[in-house]
């Protein structure tokens, strides 16, 4: 991948992770878990495309279909495992 294809792929997962942010809310550190999240959602997205050779939307070297859906899918399960309360329990 060239750097203009990577600032692309960045761009657009910053872009899913503060959409995603707007749709669910939550302070500043919830903005940086979902463009973390959203940053490796499209890797990984992306990286299972172009192992098993699936399409959905390809642009260029980009394929921004498989991306934008591992991204969302990583900000879904971020969310979720961020949510988690752990309660302190004495069992005495």
């Amino acid at each position: 991948m060239t750097i203009p294809t990577l600032i692309l792929a960045l761009l657009i997962s910053l872009l899913c992770g503060a959409l995603y942010h707007f749709a669910r809310g939550g302070n500043g550190w919830r903005l940086l878990l979902y463009f973390g999240a959203s940053a490796l959602g499209f890797a990984v997205g992306q990286w299972i495309s172009l192992w098993q050779g699936w399409t959905v939307y390809k642009f260029g070297s980009l394929e921004i279909g498989m991306g934008v859906l591992g991204s969302f899918l990583f900000l879904m399960l971020g969310e979720w495992l961020s949510r988690i309360d752990v309660k302190q329990e004495s069992s005495v």
